[in-house]
């Protein structure tokens, strides 16, 4: 036996197997070195020929389905294909039917303007194959997600000791923040926890309420004020009855940055509710929270430091490209707490003291590298590069709120708010909501058929309101000008028009409100209600099978403010009172009159408003219950009729 070389007679079992021509590896599926060079270098080119000069191309650019099963439907090759064939497809038939969320003039929803730097982050990522779960095997890329969550952390004025984790998005952060504190507060899921956000939360909130079981009754949806901020007063007096009712207020969530508008919630005033009240506070900045690397963005979000969970997204307002979120966690500890579980074969990849496994820190055992592409572009521009383009921003969305408040064709909905403006074109003469609602859809549908930018739409107290999110590098002031002239210049279509632009049936959950036992409403009987008297015979016939009477006696709590039912009731006889804070008396309700709208309105993923205010009979009285599901299905199914309801719960809402 011969010891200190490798024996002679054969290979050394620990040496690296490489084949012939250069390849690691000798299967079918390695190339040579000089192959990948070519195929990377032809790759390469292919994307800086797309990147440049992006403004020439379209923001937008839409297929059927047809279409595209026409370009590439078909069976997998068996045999290969020569890489500059493979991307030659790929930049014909693919690449081209995508949107550009990096265009100059792309101020659609929340744009994500990447940078090249991590872009080739992403590249070396997925090159090496990188596996970020587990110390033991990437201690590198895991010390590197450590650096940047610290950066995130010390940007929003989080302690030492706060940690987090780098996951796909804004929703699985939220996600992630929900589950952790339900473990930290609550332990398993119990039916008496209730959650509370308000009407502008992100709509990644109420799914993730549902994926962690919370029923429609255990999600509290409140009003916002004038500004569309949620109303610290209205969470206190929510969380108050909550208790006094034997729930468990678990969890807030509030908005820094909201989506519709930009607005960010009364921080401080909500974190001082959560404090006095025991719940966890969560901050879903996945728009703005970079905003605090600005000095008027720090102001702006004061109390973001105060939340025990903070969400993030690299990829919008940190341009970095998908996928990039992140969770910050005040108390650093809780997220191994909530996640982490060592079966048998992963004894192995333990942490030992010092190491961070981050697949104990949230839901992915199997993870890609996120922090490679942001420590790469930070350390590639430097931070004061993301600042300035964050401050820019700022400054164009004030430019294009200026330019809106000085064209007499456009009217100003809500005032520039980190890089969002909402607007409308109001012509002159024009008075007809639904007429304006209808002019501004065409706008925005046309816009985007322009092939020369892109921007959404949005509702604000029932009205359409075009939408413009400020945020790509690319975008200039001269950008800004001529999306704002062409939308205040374009052919319209201002004929009256009693036809509201489309909407989407939100998902819901099933109606568990059994009422099968209930007696149902006479079809007559609705014919006699004028609220109803534009539903057609198959709407009364549904409505009649799934309604029920109710009858009330003088001084009988129909509704009590706070509560969780959301059946919606018009008066068929008698009269009520409607008490709002304070026992204040805000409406007395007699025949053909209608109340529990807003509760019964579905505000995403079968969640909507607890009761605002008490109802109370005043005389003897009989109401038409309708359960919240058919009452929405009654909406989508009935626009005129949603109108009005509609119409009428925006007033209310203004008077809570």
């Amino acid at each position: 036996m011969t010891t200190g070389h490798t024996d002679e007679s054969g290979p050394d079992p620990l040496a690296p197997v490489r084949g012939g021509d250069g390849r690691a590896g000798t299967g079918r599926l390695a190339l040579s070195r000089e192959a990948m060079r070519l195929a990377g270098y032809k790759a390469v080119d292919l994307l800086v020929e797309l990147l440049d000069d992006v403004g020439a191309r379209p923001a937008l650019t839409r297929a059927t389905p047809s279409e595209m099963q026409a370009r590439l439907s078909g069976p997998a090759p068996e045999e290969p294909t020569p890489i500059e064939a493979v991307l030659d497809a790929l930049a014909r038939d693919v690449l081209p039917f995508a949107s550009r969320p990096h265009h100059p003039r792309y101020f659609a929803f929340i744009p994500s303007g990447g940078t090249w730097p991590g872009a080739l982050g992403d590249l070396i990522t997925s090159a090496l194959n990188i596996y970020a779960g587990a110390w033991m095997e990437s201690a590198g890329p895991s010390q590197v997600e450590l650096e940047v969550v610290r950066w995130f952390a010390d940007w929003i004025g989080y302690p030492a000791g706060a940690t987090g984790v780098l996951v796909s998005g804004g929703s699985a952060a939220n996600l992630t923040a929900l589950a952790c504190a339900r473990e930290a507060r609550l332990g398993p899921m119990s039916p008496d926890a209730v959650a509370y956000v308000s009407a502008q939360a992100h709509s990644s909130v109420a799914r993730a309420a549902r994926v962690l079981g919370f029923r429609p009754e255990q999600v509290r949806i409140l009003p916002v004020d004038d500004d569309y901020r949620m109303r610290p007063d209205i969470l206190a007096g929510a969380i108050a009855a909550d208790r006094a009712a034997g729930l468990r207020p678990l969890l807030v969530s509030a908005s820094a940055g909201a989506t519709n508008t930009g607005t960010i919630d009364p921080l401080n005033a909500i974190a001082d509710v959560c404090v006095a009240a025991g719940t966890w506070f969560h901050a879903d900045a996945a728009y703005g929270g970079f905003a605090a690397l600005t000095t008027r963005g720090r102001s702006w979000l004061s109390g973001l430091e105060r939340a025990d969970s903070v969400t993030l997204d690299p990829h919008k307002w940190f341009y970095q490209s998908y996928e990039c979120g992140c969770l910050l966690v005040r108390e650093g500890g809780l997220l191994n707490r909530a996640f982490a579980i060592e079966p048998d074969y992963l004894h192995d990849a333990g942490a030992d003291d010092g190491e961070v496994n981050f697949s104990d820190l949230g839901l992915q055992l199997s993870r890609a590298s996120r922090a490679l592409k942001v420590w790469i572009s930070v350390h590639s521009f430097g931070l004061d590069a993301f600042r300035a383009t964050i401050d820019g921003c700022l400054d164009l969305a004030a430019e294009a709120e200026l330019r809106v408040r000085q064209n007499p064709e456009l009217e100003l909905l809500h005032p520039a708010t980190l890089g969002i403006v909402c607007f409308r074109r109001r012509p002159e003469g024009v008075e007809d909501e639904a007429t304006l609602d209808a002019i501004n859809a065409q706008l925005v549908a046309a816009y985007a058929g322009t092939g020369h930018g892109l921007v959404s739409s949005t509702r604000l107290r029932g009205r359409y309101a075009i939408r413009l999110c400020v945020l790509n590098h690319t975008t200039t002031g001269d950008d800004v000008a001529a999306t704002l002239g062409w939308l205040a210049t374009a052919p319209i279509d201002a004929r009256p028009t009693d036809t509201p632009p489309p909407s989407h049936r939100q998902a819901r959950d099933p109606d568990v409100g059994a009422v099968w036992a209930r007696p149902a409403a006479a079809v007559d009987l609705l014919g006699r209600i004028e609220l109803f008297d534009t539903l057609d015979a198959q709407q009364r016939a549904m409505l009649a099978q799934r309604a029920w009477t109710v009858a009330v006696a003088p001084g009988e709590i129909v509704v009590r403010r706070f509560d969780a039912a959301r059946e919606f009731y018009v008066v068929v006889a008698g009269t009520l009172d409607v008490v709002g804070t304070g026992d204040r008396q805000l409406a007395t309700l007699g025949p053909g009159d209608f109340f529990g709208e807003l509760a019964a309105l579905d505000w995403g993923a079968g969640y909507g408003y607890p009761r605002l205010a008490t109802v109370v009979a005043t005389a003897p009285s009989r109401l038409l219950a309708i359960p919240a599901v058919a009452f929405n299905e009654l909406l989508h199914d009935a626009p005129e009729l949603a109108s009005r309801i509609r119409r009428t719960s925006h007033d209310r809402l203004s008077t809570i």
